[in-house]
């Protein structure tokens, strides 16, 4: 990339660039700068189909991730998606339910509400999901999706009471939708394990936002459309350099949304899951060829929550 600025800069033009934003020194528990996230797989055959498609393509992956939730797989897809994990040494992350767009509440719908369309509405809602991370947990999944403060805030409590365990990793959902340092700071004190920010902030205020914080990043460089549609290949190496440590996070633009999923849409959640993989491999192809020094980590890194054996207690 250095040779085509510089011939640039021959024919007496400006090449942009990121260089004056600051390195960033931090880094994963093993040293790491990135791990790779692949989300919206939505049950056991999407993400054995997945895994198969990271062997044809030699991707190599730490952590996934749900999004219909954990109330909507039965006993049986629950302890499947842990085994994967655990064979497959990954992270197994799904997002906690109901949440407002699960509700009888219209106001998600309407162009001014959709903000609220994933936060939990009245006690009831964050009752059901203390007890939905708790059906999780007795399965040996050790990492989970929250989109509301509040809840946030109660998992916070109850781990610190050993009523949730306390190598459960809260990974903060792109919905709940901070977008600057001093409000992830807030969310990272009541206990975010790792953020995934909004989709549409530039180098400059992802390097704010590291400056301030500490946890992990999660930051997609290929969009859903339904929260942006961005993709951002060419800037992999820059979003590292300047955010570490983050999950490069690869969605897909111009595909279905299918939350929430069930075996009506199994075929079409394979078939993305399988893409995303693709896309994955162009990202991180980019990715080797600016930046082969950027540090990753192995499978079952230390601060992976990879599915355990034992099985919690469900109070």
């Amino acid at each position: 990339m250095k040779q085509t600025k510089d011939f640039i800069k021959k024919l007496g033009y400006p090449v942009g660039g990121t260089e004056e934003l600051p390195s960033s020194t931090k880094t994963f528990p093993d040293g790491a700068q990135y791990r790779v996230e692949l989300p919206s797989v939505e049950g056991p055959a999407s993400f054995e189909a997945l895994i198969e498609a990271c062997e044809k393509y030699d991707v190599h992956i730490h952590r996934i991730s749900q999004g219909s939730g954990i109330m909507l797989l039965t006993d049986e897809e629950l302890q499947q998606m842990a085994e994967i994990g655990r064979r497959e040494n990954l992270e197994v992350s799904l997002f906690v339910g109901p949440r407002g767009t699960y509700d009888v509440t219209p106001m998600q719908l309407a162009s001014n509400g959709k903000i609220a369309g994933l936060r939990s509405q009245g006690m009831d809602q964050l009752v059901y999901a203390i007890e939905d991370i708790k059906r999780a947990c007795h399965f040996g999944i050790r990492s989970i999706l929250v989109s509301d403060e509040g809840l946030l805030v109660l998992i916070n409590e109850f781990k610190k009471a050993a009523e949730l365990p306390a190598d459960l990793v809260v990974k903060i959902s792109v919905q709940m939708a901070q977008s600057n340092p001093v409000s992830i700071k807030l969310i990272q004190d009541s206990g975010a394990d790792t953020y995934n920010v909004p989709t549409d902030l530039t180098l400059a205020k992802l390097s704010e936002i590291r400056q301030a914080v500490d946890i992990p990043l999660d930051i997609y460089v290929e969009a859903p459309d339904d929260v942006g549609g961005f993709i951002r290949h060419y800037e992999i190496a820059e979003i590292i350099r300047v955010a570490a440590p983050v999950y490069i996070k690869f969605g897909l633009r111009n595909s279905p949304n299918i939350y929430p999923s069930g075996t009506h849409l199994e075929n079409t959640s394979i078939a993305l899951c399988k893409e995303r993989v693709r896309r994955a491999k162009i990202g991180l192809d980019l990715l080797k060829r600016y930046s082969p020094d950027a540090i990753t980590s192995e499978k079952g890194a230390k601060g992976l929550a990879v599915p355990v054996e034992e099985a919690a207690v469900l109070n």
